[in-house]
């Protein structure tokens, strides 16, 4: 039990960091407008929680421009997406 405890990571144990991971296991990448609609948060709030994200590793950033307007995609490391199964294997054997 403890070592199972050991593999989880505090880094997705709030639910909107736990999403914005769960978008990037399954689409490559992702832009902030439509992660901040997917999850139904705030701009800030978003941004903070990715800046989290970020400080840690887990995810990556482009900027870019569409049509005159700036466009940030983000995109899950290879750290984040080992961190995010390791963190996600030991949730189901809590659960088994």
């Amino acid at each position: 039990m403890k070592e199972v405890l050991k593999n989880l990571d505090k880094a997705f144990e709030n639910r909107i960091r736990l999403g914005i991971m769960s978008v990037l296991m399954v689409d490559e990448h992702i832009d902030f407008n439509e992660l901040k609609t997917l999850l139904g948060v705030t701009d800030g709030n978003l941004a903070s929680h990715l800046k989290n994200l970020e400080k840690s590793g887990y995810i990556t950033y482009k900027k870019s421009f569409l049509e005159r307007k700036p466009n940030t995609n983000y995109t899950a490391t290879k750290k984040g997406k080992e961190s995010f199964m390791k963190h996600i294997n030991a949730l189901e054997q809590l659960l088994h």
